[in-house]
């Protein structure tokens, strides 16, 4: 029990520490639209967001090691049920949080296709927060800060949703559970 309490109270001292931190960091370079954004894909193709245009997205940080990392099967679950509806996920490693996302691109690939049958699109490993944070976390956090309008990634599988036009819906904490998301992702495949 005592563990617990102190990886509890570790964690939230974290959390605290990142919102702290994003109240005085220097403001970002704000990109004009989420279609004008270049990422490379895990086997490093670059592309262009824009191929995603009128399709929803749920757009994910994700690690292999992380207590959250079960939350693969539910993405896939969901990718499956909706890809032909016009829901794409899109999960971009990151190693920011506890180092939990160690491997190359190819081992990280090669874990969520053993593991977790994942057919939903990967990209390259990025970072999420600070002076490297990618264009595309930029933009989503900007357009959806977190709790108390802190704009950093508090952990892994932080989660945005995205309407078929490009605009950053809402933002779910690593712990919310996609299966939950089946709601908000019904009602944005309608629109």
């Amino acid at each position: 029990m005592k563990n617990t309490v102190i990886n509890n109270f570790s964690y939230l001292l974290l959390v605290f520490s990142f919102s702290i931190f994003s109240l005085f960091a220097k403001p970002s370079q704000s990109v004009s639209s989420l279609y004008s954004i270049n990422v490379k894909t895990i086997d490093g193709e670059e592309i262009n967001l824009s191929a995603y245009k009128g399709k929803v997205m749920l757009i994910v940080n994700v690690a292999s090691k992380c207590g959250y990392t079960k939350q693969y099967k539910e993405l896939e679950a969901l990718y499956r049920k909706y890809r032909d509806k016009g829901l794409v996920v899109l999960g971009f490693p990151c190693n920011q949080f506890g180092g939990q996302e160690p491997g190359t691109n190819e081992e990280i690939k090669k874990f969520c296709t053993s593991n977790f049958s994942v057919s939903f699109p990967m990209f390259e490993k990025i970072e999420v927060n600070g002076e490297n944070t990618h264009p595309l976390y930029k933009l989503l956090k900007d357009e959806k800060p977190g709790f108390i309008g802190t704009k950093s990634i508090k952990w892994n599988f932080t989660k945005f949703l995205v309407d078929k036009k490009g605009n950053v819906i809402d933002r779910f904490a690593s712990q919310t559970n996609p299966e939950s998301l089946t709601y908000d992702i019904e009602k944005l495949l309608k629109q």
